[in-house]
């Protein structure tokens, strides 16, 4: 992902990470003096007006942090950034005044009805800084810092008004994957239960293996997707940027986190909870299902590029290949196969993890756990008898399933597909065979001793 244009190249302080450094280090003041400079050079950029608004909300100046926080709302949405303008509305809710027509504001701009809404738009392009940027003199504190940063506030303001006065057409916007699917009750339901939450580097949003119930949007920042492979090394995954969404699929499934998240630099990101979001579905459908339609097709781009039989498609291919398949979903102990019975289908793993436990008599023997992107029932389907193991789900488990039924003509239209399941199956019962003989000989050798 290319670095963001508010973000410098990683090690590198920009004013947005000084001020929030700042911030959060309980300095408003010495913030403030970063943010305000920063409005003054940039005085349409949102994320500046952000800032602003709530260090003059911390300082306790209502008023001037109202009119900053409702200009960064405005300024945020012609830019076409939605997630600035939610945390903008937080930032209102904050400071003891209702967002109920900031949240109508961008709504309105933002829900499948609107008329600024356009397939092709771009965000307009903010002017950029000078290579030279200095913050407010420090000599400046107190009451004369704030009076300062409210007159940069103004000015900005009296721009903002001249722009409007002068009747340009208001620029049209891009539309955003999940919320531009909504009407504008549902948006409005939707970014209402949005949180703010500010993250120092370093900091782990997302621990792998935990089981989460919070979902995040980069409002602006930049964090890292790691994960821990089997030798304990980290294995760097992907970056994040400012409009990410990340930890979507806790707000479905109770699955533990398939990575850690952990931020590279000053971040502030939204954040949504499971029951916020039950709450809203109760009273708005739509939300519900627009959302696990937009779940779906996270985990389906995911799987296309993580699972090793997808690959064996043509890429073209591999996405009307995965809408063959029927979601399917395990509570923790519930099999997915059972031994000695045929496979009703082929299960490709989306979230969770499976265990696969051969029994013999009253022992069992556990022949490999399998989480995300990896496949189960290609013995039972490949080779044509009883399935030699059970699968059972270790965590609550989302599945992709391929219906018996369905498999051979599926195959068929995908000769290379096929081969690759059956390379896999043979494998995968030649290690069910020597696991089961292994244990086998363990006990005759106990016994003997």
């Amino acid at each position: 992902m290319p670095t963001p244009p508010d973000l410098p190249a990683s090690g590198v302080e920009s004013p947005i990470d000084r001020t929030l450094t700042l911030s959060l280090a309980g300095e408003p003041e010495a913030a403030l003096r970063w943010a305000a400079a920063l409005v003054k050079s940039e005085p349409a950029a949102p994320v500046g007006l952000l800032l602003v608004g709530r260090l003059l909300g911390a300082l306790e100046r209502p008023g001037s942090a109202a009119d900053a926080l409702d200009l960064c709302i405005a300024r945020a949405v012609d830019a076409g950034n939605l997630p600035v303008a939610v945390a903008a509305c937080c930032a209102v809710r904050a400071a003891g005044r209702s967002p109920a027509t900031c949240l109508d504001a961008v709504a309105n701009a933002y829900a499948k009805s609107s008329d600024r809404l356009a397939k092709d738009a771009t965000p307009p392009k903010l002017p950029g800084r000078g290579q030279e940027f200095h913050a407010l003199p420090a000599a400046l504190g107190g009451p004369q810092l704030i009076e300062r940063a409210e007159q940069i506030v103004r000015e900005a303001n009296a721009l903002f008004e001249i722009e409007r006065s002068e009747g340009e057409t208001l620029p049209k916007l891009p539309h955003h994957a999940l919320f531009s699917s909504l009407d504008v009750a549902g948006l409005r339901a939707m970014i209402g239960i949005f949180d703010v939450r500010t993250v120092t580097p370093g900091s782990l949003v997302i621990e792998e293996g935990t089981v989460g119930s919070e979902a995040y949007i980069v409002a602006r920042g930049e964090l890292e997707v790691q994960r821990q492979a089997p030798d304990g090394k980290v294995v760097r995954l992907a970056r994040l940027g400012n409009g990410a969404l990340f930890g979507e699929m806790a707000l479905l499934s109770r699955a533990p986190r398939a990575a850690s998240v952990v931020a590279c630099r000053p971040t502030i990101l939204l954040v949504a909870t499971k029951d916020a979001l039950e709450a809203v579905v109760a009273d708005e459908p739509e939300v519900g299902q627009e959302f696990a339609a937009h779940c779906r097709q996270r985990m389906v781009e995911n799987l296309i590029r993580t699972s090793s039989i997808l690959r064996a498609v043509k890429a073209k291919e591999r996405v009307p290949l995965v809408e063959s398949f029927e979601t399917r979903s395990f509570e923790a102990g519930r099999k997915l196969i059972e031994q000695g019975q045929e496979s009703d289908g082929l299960f490709l793993i989306a979230s969770g993890e499976v265990a696969v436990i051969h029994r013999e008599g009253e022992d069992s023997t556990v022949i490999a756990t399998l989480g995300p992107g990896e496949v189960v029932g290609e013995v039972a389907l490949v080779l044509r008898r009883p399935a030699t193991a059970d699968v059972i789900a270790e965590h609550p488990t989302l599945t992709l399933h391929l219906p018996r039924e369905g498999f051979l003509a599926i195959v068929k239209q995908h000769p290379a597909l096929f081969a690759q399941l059956y390379e896999l199956a043979v494998k995968r019962d030649e290690e069910t065979s020597s696991i089961v003989a292994q244990e086998a000989t363990d006990i005759e050798d106990f016994v003997l001793v």
